[in-house]
């Protein structure tokens, strides 16, 4: 019995490890060509991200369902968004949306500090679990009305945003400091569930904003949810 059950375990283990190597190979294959972004996917466990019979989907290209009715985004808009962010060892990151926390993690990989926020005290709580059990000690987790940001950390060096925004929300993109980049998804003005992601440079003067791809976020929502 134990014999076997340490078997199937370890065949578990080895198809989670080739899943994640067909996946880091067919992030290259479209287009991620950042090597830290890929190494930091390489070295987040996303099976620890996902729940339930969700474990063996954990490397497959796709978003999954988590709790409160919220999703673990596709590992390529994770990978393209960290990548289109051009985040450096020493900056200081705010992410809006905590979720599962796994976009948290990839980021942890690859900044001095990461600062999030979550609506649902059920998923923040799961989540720093998650960083605690992997040992990501570089997390900083609240929660909190996202679209407000973080005004007691700010200014950041980055900003992601993991939901979708009616129109780019001013509030953040002030808590940038200049040369700061954000990227966040936004409602397409006029097209019924359209979204786009967008890319935003804050300058002395003003900021710079670049479309980049269409995208599917759940909304970005006001305040802090009432949890049963």
């Amino acid at each position: 019995m134990t014999a076997g059950g340490n078997s199937k375990n370890s065949d578990d283990a080895e198809e989670l490890e080739a899943g994640k190597i067909r996946l880091v190979m067919a992030l290259r294959r479209q287009g991620i060509r950042d090597g830290r972004v890929l190494s930091a996917i390489e070295r987040v466990p996303r099976e620890t991200f996902v729940t339930g019979s969700f474990v063996e989907q954990a490397y497959d290209d796709h978003a999954l369902p988590i709790e409160c009715g919220q999703t673990i985004s596709q590992p390529y808009v994770v990978a393209y968004m960290t990548e289109k962010l051009e985040v450096g060892e020493r900056m200081k990151v705010l992410e809006v949306g905590t979720g599962s926390g796994y976009q948290a993690a990839v980021l942890a990989q690859l900044c001095r500090r990461v600062y999030t926020i979550e609506r649902y005290r059920t998923l923040l709580n799961d989540a720093v679990k998650r960083f605690e059990i992997l040992g990501f000690h570089n997390i900083t987790a609240q929660v909190g009305d996202g679209g407000k940001g973080w005004p007691e950390q700010a200014p950041f060096d980055r900003i992601i945003v993991t939901a979708a925004a009616p129109e780019i929300p001013l509030e953040l993109a002030n808590q940038l400091k200049v040369g700061g980049i954000m990227v966040v998804p936004v409602d397409v003005e006029g097209e019924q569930g359209g979204q786009k992601l967008v890319r935003l440079t804050r300058h002395e003067d003003g900021a710079n904003v670049e479309e980049l791809l269409p995208v599917r976020f759940v909304p970005l929502v006001e305040g802090v949810a009432r949890e049963s």
